[in-house]
């Protein structure tokens, strides 16, 4: 897909990798760009700041975990700058946790790291379907190909959206709509960089599996990623041979991660 012209939404975009698409989308002559975010002032600030360099973009906000919200999100969104041509479900949250999450951090992780696309997927692809075209951009992370250590609700539901998005595929692909996955390790954002900071096992094991990439880098390699139609978008090449050792050899390569980041899961268990 080439952006000049198209309309896009994006979640999450109140900064790091949302925020980066947008501006990036922007220098690619995209015709509107929709920033949501639950914190719709940040947004709003990068809605103005486009505006201002002579894009398209207004901030809409919407929590994603909310099905009636995403529907008005398309709905307002289409209204603001006609059809959506692509839709880009990047919101996500972490917890740094694993056994010991607490029920409401997997609801919580899967409603917004899973069950969001779905909601995007159900309110944009009618219309989509209708033209014969769309694009489905979903941030999956990393963790969705390999793990995370350290994090167990987001490891279980980054493999979900994954999942997910490799159904949507499928399904919807011979009638014209686009799916690709980005698959990031680890990126200068709110997400990890606190983390690092405080010494979290889960950011830690990000940080050290290889190079901590910029957003607007990431965004760069979105852009190329859309215009080649590629479904696995991996800023991180070195995911792409993890992935593939992965799948050649699953006990060798649990046998290594064991080795990197195990702990003590009985004592974790029982905490």
């Amino acid at each position: 897909m080439q952006l000049r012209g198209k309309v896009a939404v994006i979640t999450g975009a109140a900064g790091g990798i949302g925020s980066a698409l947008a501006r990036r989308f922007a220098a690619a002559g995209a015709a509107g760009i929709v920033l949501s975010d639950v914190d719709h002032e940040a947004a709003g600030r990068i809605a103005e700041e486009i505006g201002a360099e002579g894009g398209k973009a207004v901030a809409i906000a919407a929590d994603v975990s909310d099905e009636a919200q995403v529907a008005e999100l398309v709905a307002a969104s289409t209204a603001a700058f006609g059809p959506i041509d692509l839709f880009c479900s990047n919101a996500g949250i972490a917890t740094g946790v694993g056994l010991d999450a607490k029920p409401q951090d997997w609801a919580r992780s899967w409603s917004i790291n899973v069950v969001a696309h779905a909601h995007a997927a159900k309110a944009v692809l009618p219309s989509m379907l209708e033209r014969g075209s769309g694009y489905l951009l979903q941030t999956v992370s990393a963790a969705g190909l390999l793990s995370c250590a350290g994090d167990a609700p987001y490891s279980a539901t980054k493999h979900a959206a994954l999942g997910l998005a490799e159904w949507l595929s499928m399904t919807y692909g011979s009638a014209g709509i686009k799916v690709s996955v980005l698959c990031p390790m680890g990126v200068r954002t709110n997400m990890l960089m606190p983390g690092v900071a405080a010494g979290n096992a889960s950011a830690l094991a990000v940080a050290s599996s290889g190079p901590i990439l910029e957003p607007a880098e990431v965004a760069d390699i979105v852009v190329a990623g859309l215009d080649a139609e590629r479904f696995l978008i991996l800023p991180h090449p070195e995911v792409g041979k993890m992935y593939a050792h992965k799948a050649a050899d699953p006990d060798r390569w649990l046998a290594g991660m064991q080795r990197a980041y195990g702990e003590h899961p009985k004592a974790e268990a029982a905490s």
